[in-house]
């Protein structure tokens, strides 16, 4: 088996299972740690560092890291990460976090940037750029920044005071014109004026169903996204007592919510898939079904019902699956099974779509397969650079690739300035800086770490909400409540500390066997080399998570491999303690991100 490369940062990244899970790759475990010492300041601005919206992202991330987290592998349910992120956010000093913020120079480069939308893609690239000498045109559509953040989430989930203050610490602090109410029609146009423009606007179209009736029931058919956004801005105030939200994601759940506030007395979500195929997050489905909500599931919408021209109702497929063995879209219908379903409104979730209509066609940029008759469907993006054909313009967001979350918008942000910046210096744009890393002993004494090492065989806690009879009467209302003091300091004892590596100095082994024996979970053992696969089973409980690394290191008298299986590893350092050479020792890794104009 190879050795494992530890000079590199890849390998101790990947055991940091939360950190490496988020696309902006937040130092998780670090700002935890903060918490646990009430430092809720220093780990918002460890935050912030990464992901730019701790209390925005603390509320409605889609918490790629909490699946990964080490903790559900050991009692099932992960470290509340998302939650925690939001009590850093909640109980940080405003003041001390200002004067933290990188200082806008007076002095501009010379260089000016084009930026259309004003979602957390675009945001993330202003934050970046700013403090390197650049000046902004920002063009929004609305009357307000935060695009998606803003118009598809609704105020019961993200209150917009909370969307205005992390916004405000980008726009306000120099350097940006704000163009709002402004459509831009042709990029063409501007393209002169600008070292280089960057494109987020999101996939701002709605997929509609076009079935029998679609067009005789418009008046009663909302599109979710537009649904939503309408709400947002009062356009949109009342609806039916009897409402239909079709679509098994987040959107959907979203639109259901949101129905129930605006006066409809029985909700039902319709989706294709089985339940536990279905696209929502896990805790945005418990929200809603804890609000009166109910799902059913193998329905696909085949007609309209109309009554002297208006809705009453559709009908339904019922569906043995809707996937095929390969995930793809595949819906097999039972035969002569309908249902029926009365209703007054019907809100479409199942979808959204690029749109890009201010890219002039003389432009001829790249584009990838285009889709539904639009010649700029998918628009050609490097994933590396976020350029497209044309080098002075680059696209991130869901605009780049399709729609994700928030947390994936940053991340593009974030890669899209190293490029811009790279690229306004004549530089190639794809010639991003590497990765670093640094590891730091945590050893206090002969027994003492630096960090709290003990395992807690805890609970994750709870957090409190609002009452739902006051929530479903208030639109604004925020339904959660946030971690107390007391339940965010419980919280963090369930960190494993998973940045806390267990680092091996392979020629100061002699091979006694005591940190083999002495561990927990028997994730160490001596081994005489040999393939991955077979070396898996040798172990004292097999290493069968073959997504999890194994480390491999060679020792000195007779050239058995010390083998660890990160999958089960809890981080405790007892090897480190009983080792009497010290071939093992607890290191705090942290990772180096690059960010334009150097390290972060």
């Amino acid at each position: 088996m190879k050795l494992t490369r530890t000079d590199l940062p890849e390998y101790y990244h990947k055991v940091v299972d939360c950190q490496y899970a988020c696309p902006a790759h937040t130092p998780v475990p670090e700002y935890i740690r903060l918490i646990a010492q009430s430092k809720f300041t220093e780990a918002y601005i460890i935050n912030r560092e990464s992901n730019v919206f701790p209390g925005i992202l603390g509320r409605v991330c889609d918490r790629p890291c909490e699946p990964a987290c080490r903790r559900g592998r050991v009692d099932e349910k992960p470290v509340a990460i998302c939650r925690l992120k939001r009590a850093a956010a909640d109980y940080k000093n405003m003041e001390i976090v200002q004067s933290s913020l990188p200082k806008i120079p007076k002095n501009k480069n010379g260089k000016k940037i084009a930026v259309i939308g004003a979602g957390p893609a675009s945001l993330t690239v202003i934050n970046d750029l700013l403090p390197l000498g650049y000046t902004f045109d920002l063009f929004e559509k609305e009357a307000k920044p935060g695009g998606a953040m803003l118009s598809q989430v609704p105020g019961f989930r993200l209150p917009e005071n909370i969307l205005n203050e992390e916004i405000a610490m980008i726009l306000d602090r120099g350097g940006v014109t704000c163009h709002f109410n402004h459509t831009v029609l042709s990029i063409a146009n501007i393209l002169d004026s600008y070292d280089a423009i960057f494109c987020a606007t999101g996939a701002p179209i709605g997929k509609d169903l076009n079935i029998k009736g679609r067009k005789e029931a418009d008046k009663n058919i909302h599109i979710g996204v537009n649904f939503l956004g309408q709400v947002r801005f009062s356009h949109i105030n009342t609806i039916g007592k009897k409402v239909i939200v079709i679509g098994g994601g987040n959107t959907a759940m979203d639109c259901a919510r949101t129905a129930k506030r605006l006066g409809a007395k029985d909700v039902l979500v319709i989706a294709p898939e089985q339940y536990h195929q279905m696209l929502a997050s896990p805790w945005e489905l418990h929200d809603a079904e804890q609000e009166g909500i109910q799902i059913l599931n193998a329905l696909l919408p085949e007609e309209f019902s109309l009554e002297n021209s208006k809705l009453t109702g559709i009908y339904f497929h019922e569906l043995e699956s809707c996937f095929d063995e390969h995930g793809g879209w595949n819906p097999i219908i039972k035969k002569n099974q309908k249902k029926f379903l009365e209703c007054d409104d019907i809100i479409l979730a199942i979808g959204q779509s690029l749109d890009f209509p201010y890219i002039d066609k003389k432009l001829k940029l790249k584009c990838v397969e285009a889709k539904n008759g639009s010649q700029y469907q998918h628009i050609h993006v490097d994933p590396v650079s976020f350029q497209t054909s044309h080098p002075k313009i680059f696209i991130g967001g869901d605009a780049a690739f399709g729609p994700k979350n928030i947390i994936w918008a940053v991340a593009h942000g974030h890669a899209a300035a190293i490029s811009m910046d790279l690229f306004c210096q004549n530089k190639n744009p794809r010639d991003h800086p590497k990765e670093l890393m640094t590891l730091e002993s945590q050893k206090m004494g002969l027994h003492t770490w630096s960090y709290e090492n003990d395992y807690h065989n805890i609970e994750r806690q709870i957090v409190p909400h609002e009452e739902t009879s006051k929530c479903l009467k208030n639109i604004e209302l925020e339904v959660e409540k946030g971690f107390t003091l007391e339940l965010s300091q419980h919280e963090t004892t369930r960190c494993l500390n998973c940045d806390i590596q267990t680092v091996f100095t392979d020629n100061l082994c002699i091979e006694c066997d005591a940190c083999v024996d002495i561990c927990p979970v028997e994730c160490l053992g001596i081994v005489e080399d040999s393939e991955e696969k077979n070396l898996r089973g040798q172990l004292k409980q097999p290493a069968n998570n073959m997504t999890q690394s194994l480390f491999a290191g060679k020792t000195p008298q007779t050239g058995r491999l010390m083998i660890k299986d990160e999958n089960i590893c809890l981080h405790c350092g007892l090897c480190a303690e009983r080792c009497p050479t010290a071939a093992w020792d607890m290191q705090k890794f942290q990772l180096k991100l690059p960010r334009a104009g150097g390290e972060s």
